[in-house]
């Protein structure tokens, strides 16, 4: 009995360090790593970190649970309107900002506002995306738990690396600067979801 459980246990294991790996590597540099990195420099970190975190382990529930059918609750126009809009938004706001608007620091609002500004942006923009896909596949042909629990950490660690990397080099641009980059970048989001929606007209 011993040597099932020790069986068992290195079978999950195995199975949850190989979702990390294949995961963490594919989400590496991918938008949502760049959204929690413009974000958490203008923003404070823990609700951009647990907004991510929460949107992520959700993602990869449903993923697991339901596997690749997940993406198609919604027609995958409608995701990628939703994303697109989204984007443009924020990417509108942030270049309408005016340097006089604050002083050299980070603007730190209240933390609910940012949570959910975060898991609505993360939720959006990978829901049904490759990397959901990836974990569907995975928790097809091995332990849910195991699958879920990899790619959760995978996400969470690249979206923590983000932040600190939002935190440590974009904090030290003038704020003006933070909100033009973070504009144009959530503007070419937007872009590529518009070019993502017209394949479907």
């Amino acid at each position: 009995m011993q040597g099932f459980s020790l069986a068992a246990d290195g079978s999950w294991l195995s199975s949850a360090s190989a979702s990390f790996l294949l995961i963490g590597l594919a989400e590496f540099g991918d938008k949502s790593q760049l959204v929690c990195m413009t974000l958490a420099a203008r923003h404070r970190a823990l609700p951009v970190a647990l907004g991510a975190i929460s949107a992520f382990a959700l993602l990869n529930l449903l993923a697991v649970l339901f596997g690749a059918a997940v993406a198609a609750w919604l027609p995958e126009w409608v995701v990628t309107l939703a994303v697109g809009l989204l984007f443009a938004v924020f990417g509108v706001l942030a270049l309408r900002h005016k340097a006089d608007d604050d002083d050299e620091t980070v603007d730190e609002k209240p933390g609910h506002g940012i949570f959910a500004t975060t898991f609505l942006m993360i939720f959006l923009a990978e829901f049904g995306d490759k990397t959901q896909i990836a974990v569907a596949g995975l928790g097809s042909s091995t332990d849910l738990s195991a699958v879920w629990a990899g790619a959760t950490l995978a996400l969470s660690c690249t979206s923590l690396l983000g932040i600190y990397a939002g935190r440590r080099l974009l904090n030290k641009l003038p704020l003006v600067w933070i909100h033009r980059l973070s504009g144009v970048f959530f503007l070419l989001l937007a872009l590529i979801a518009a070019g993502r929606l017209l394949r479907f007209f």
